[in-house]
């Protein structure tokens, strides 16, 4: 019982790092607002099951890697304060992950959308 008590008080911590990244990170935020747009989109196409739990994946995995990039970005500042190549890379690094993680979810948002748009015109 207090396993399970420590784990719901817990996501205090789990709310105030997602309601810090809504609040305070611009990638975020613009992330979060495409992925409503997605969901309206949605809705309005009539997705498949199939097909919202690949939105919903897409969705997560670009929110989730866009927070982990603001992570280790804030980790680097911490560390080194000051311009420094290594911390640069690291960044860049960290970037290209986004980069990939957003650039799968637009292929595979493309083709889940492809036969509803298909099918409008």
């Amino acid at each position: 019982m207090r396993f399970i008590l420590n784990r719901i008080r817990s996501l205090k911590f789990v709310l105030r790092g997602m309601l810090y990244l809504l609040r305070n990170e611009n990638a975020i935020i613009f992330h979060s607002m495409v992925c409503c747009v997605l969901v309206v989109l949605g809705f309005c196409v009539g997705l498949s099951s199939a097909h919202w739990i690949i939105q919903i994946l897409c969705m997560g995995a670009v929110l989730a890697t866009e927070s982990l990039n603001t992570a280790i970005e804030k980790v680097c500042d911490f560390v080194h304060p000051n311009y420094h190549k290594k911390i640069g890379e690291i960044k860049d690094i960290a970037a290209g992950a986004v980069a990939f993680a957003t650039i799968s979810a637009f292929v595979a948002l493309c083709l889940v959308y492809y036969p509803y748009v298909k099918a409008l015109l």
